[in-house]
């Protein structure tokens, strides 16, 4: 019983049915990847991660975390421009450690963009219906929250909306979802910046004191908070199978997605914490917040639609990177085959699109998942950690393997980004680990169960 049998370089990636349409570029994977990392993170996490865990020293907060994503975006970088294959992370490990690792990391992949995207929708819920509400419409009690007996709530409706929503976008190919998602994309960004520029004139020094109320334990904490706003721009290497020129066009848009997306968060943290004193932003709207408290509340409805824009296209890429990611696993033979299914006209997986979708609008929609947004960042730590040291593997198994862009100072920069991603995964709460070993065991069944034996690499 081979557990680490991996997956050979010149394997066949596709076969008659399972070939993705190849129609995105640099631009494109760019706004995917802020799209898919300008949204809770910017519109709601800084505020509780100020008051809570690292007060005006948010930022840096943003900017650790910011270098640990650095780090592994270098990486994901030489992965995907070296293997341009879908599924991203469990692809790499596939190649470099072996099929077992390999279902570890995609299971745990299928946690953080599933519970990301129902996390996110849920808040999206939230700020349509305040939105709503400032044109005098209300939504029934019943309608309007998860299942909650004592709060009278029953369904979620807006969160299962917007999800169906999306995934019928989803099915009508890539092409159509990137215009979408870049419309989104500027949008949003013109409203962060629309607050940035804005907030500056009543900006207070002296709510920058003290800097570092909770210490440099609270700004560690804080980045283990706030990593959750970078997840994102990892789900572009699953689009890999789906650019013109991988080699190319992905480190183009995970590097320089991810520079945006720091800039912003650093500019939004510096002007947020100057406006309002950092004990007072342990609210659900703190963007929002910040400019009803200098009075300038017509802008504050301008952000809300802003943060809607935000949620909408962080939806979009969690959405597009599960179904992508079943789509390979499933390929493999570690799934159901009919999940990697392409449909012959939009010439994407749409049994896979709808599955998720649907049985994310039902989590989102029936169960509470605020509780659960730290299992999102875990899952995605473990990914970080694993294709970093991935990096140093492949370097030692395949040497001479054509490789689009390659981490310098190899095995310097794998390892410390490895390091990097450890410190803050051991910053989140007990829970949250037990959450995420009680979802990697189910993975195992799952795989001792069905993934070993339908394995492709048992007809090789």
């Amino acid at each position: 019983m081979d557990l680490f049998r991996k997956k050979a370089l010149n394997i066949p990636t596709s076969s008659e049915g399972t070939q993705l349409n190849k129609t995105l570029g640099a631009l494109d994977l760019t706004m995917l990847g802020v799209g898919a990392t300008i949204g809770t993170g910017i519109f709601v996490m800084t505020g509780v991660a100020a008051a809570e865990h690292a007060g005006p020293g948010l930022i840096i907060s943003f900017l650790l975390a910011a270098f640990a994503c650095v780090l592994s975006a270098l990486c994901y970088s030489e992965f995907a421009s070296t293997i341009p294959v879908s599924g991203s992370a469990y692809a790499y490990s596939y190649v470099a450690f072996g099929e077992l690792l390999a279902w570890i990391l995609g299971w745990d992949l299928v946690l953080e963009y599933g519970v990301a995207a129902a996390a996110v929708s849920s808040g999206w819920s939230g700020y349509f219906q305040g939105l709503l509400e400032g044109f005098g419409i209300h939504l029934p009690t019943a309608l309007s929250g998860a299942y909650n007996p004592e709060a009278g709530t029953i369904i979620n409706l807006p969160a299962v909306i917007i999800i169906l929503l999306i995934s019928y976008l989803l099915t009508r190919g890539t092409k159509e979802t990137a215009r979408f998602n870049a419309i989104m994309v500027f949008i949003k960004i013109a409203v962060v910046l629309l607050f940035i520029v804005t907030g500056f004139f009543y900006v207070k020094p002296e709510n920058w004191t003290p800097f570092l109320p909770f210490g440099y334990h609270g700004v560690i904490n804080g980045a283990a908070t706030v990593f959750f706003a970078y997840i994102g721009f990892d789900a572009l290497a699953t689009a890999a199978e789906e650019v013109k020129r991988p080699q190319r066009d992905l480190p183009i848009g995970i590097i320089s997605s991810l520079a945006i997306c720091t800039v912003l968060y650093v500019l939004v943290s510096l002007v947020l914490t100057g406006i309002v004193p950092y004990t007072d932003l342990n609210v659900s709207d703190p963007v929002s917040y910040a400019l009803r408290f200098v009075n300038q509340n017509m802008i504050a409805g301008l952000i809300s639609v802003g943060a809607i824009a935000g949620m909408t296209t962080v939806l979009l890429v969690m959405l597009f990177g599960q179904t992508r990611l079943l789509f390979a696993i499933s390929r493999d033979g570690l799934l159901p085959i009919s999940l990697s299914k392409i449909n012959a006209k939009t010439q994407v997986p749409v049994r896979s699109t709808w599955m998720v979708g649907i049985l994310i609008a039902v989590l989102t929609g029936f169960i509470p998942l605020d509780r659960l947004a730290n299992l999102t960042s875990i899952g995605t730590l473990f990914a970080f950690f694993v294709v970093s040291l991935g990096v140093i593997a492949l370097r030692y198994i395949h040497p001479d393997l054509k490789r689009g862009f390659r981490v310098p100072w190899v095995p310097f920069i794998p390892l410390l980004s490895a390091a990097t991603c450890g410190i803050l995964m051991y910053n989140l709460g007990s829970e949250t680990w037990i959450g995420f070993l009680i979802w990697t065991v189910v993975g195992l069944l799952i795989y001792a169960l069905y993934g070993y034996r339908n394995s492709n690499l048992n007809h090789k």
